[in-house]
């Protein structure tokens, strides 16, 4: 391998340790290993993040390793968001896991590649290793590129993450402009469910760091690379999630991780598909009529239950 890799822990040795042994196989010469701290009113996660940490640490191949490590919990939006400028402070490239996103072999060699080969290609933003529509699709070639980030696993440049900014405060312009529109294709149900979701990020409403890059991938005019296959899984769902439910999606489900195979072949058109990527939006982001409607009702809902409270 010949990419740096980001390594983002905190408190789940469980994971963590499975996570760490793909990383041991692919021995990346460079290993950042950034922490978020324990919460203090969470018996028991010290010792957990500190487990999570010592697992991390075990690196027994020739590798540069440099440590981040918080003594007190910034939550995912500013723990995660500080981790990876952090790493780009650093490096000019390279390749982003979290410890609930187990990799496939292929995906370090599939990252290292599209890393070296689009990097001054400002229309691309990213390469992610998820592909949560790889069953309903028939690729000639082992790639395409989407107006979807998908960040289960990925790999960017320090000239794409110079453009991100944790506070969005490009969006309240963005979004009263005709550019969301635009940028879905006219679309009025994806721009809708994009407005009410990033307008919730933008008013502190999620603690959250990757919607901030989403808006910053749309705002840019920068796409995704998206593998054939599926090349990670994620781990992440059960009691101890964050932000997945107990049950993994259909659309996870249904996307068993399966290397890419070499030599890579690559798409004769380098744009983005607008019906792969709306049907993207609905299987994956869950962009639907129903949805939009769920949405719409949602301040119904609240004052109707505050009146049953009383």
């Amino acid at each position: 391998m010949k990419s740096a890799v980001l390594f983002l822990i905190f408190n789940r040795p469980e994971t963590t340790i499975k996570v760490f042994e793909k990383i041991r196989a692919a021995r990346p010469p460079k290993l950042y290993i950034s922490a978020d701290g324990p919460r203090s009113n969470r018996p028991g996660e010290l010792e957990r993040c500190e487990e999570a940490r010592k697992i991390a640490l075990g690196v027994d191949w020739p590798c540069e390793v440099k440590t981040l490590f918080r003594e007190s919990n910034l939550g995912c939006k500013m723990g995660v968001a500080s981790g990876i400028d952090w790493f780009f402070q650093n490096e000019e490239e390279g390749v982003i896991l979290e410890d609930d996103v187990l990799p496939m072999p292929s995906f370090f060699a599939f990252c290292d590649e599209m890393l070296e080969r689009y990097r001054n290609d400002p229309t691309i933003g990213m390469i992610t290793g998820s592909n949560l529509v790889s069953k309903r699709l028939n690729n000639d070639s082992s790639y395409f590129v989407s107006h979807v980030p998908l960040i289960w696993g990925w790999a960017t440049w320090r000239r794409a993450w110079q453009h991100y900014d944790v506070r969005m405060e490009n969006w309240p312009q963005w979004s009263r402009s005709d550019k969301i529109t635009k940028c879905f294709h006219g679309d009025q149900l994806v721009s809708s469910h994009w407005r009410d979701a990033l307008d919730r990020v933008y008013q502190n409403g999620m603690d959250t760091w990757d919607y901030q890059w989403l808006f910053t991938c749309w705002q840019a005019g920068m796409y995704s690379i998206i593998p054939a296959q599926n090349l990670t899984d994620n781990l992440g769902y059960g009691v101890e999630a964050t932000h997945t439910s107990m049950h993994k999606p259909d659309c996870l489900v249904e996307s068993i991780p399966q290397d890419l195979t070499w030599p890579l072949v690559h798409p004769k058109v380098l744009a983005p598909d607008w019906k792969i990527d709306r049907m993207m939006f609905e299987r994956i982001h869950g962009v639907t009529l129903k949805g939009y409607v769920r949405r719409q009702l949602r301040p119904l809902r609240k004052i109707f239950n505050g009146i049953i409270g009383k």
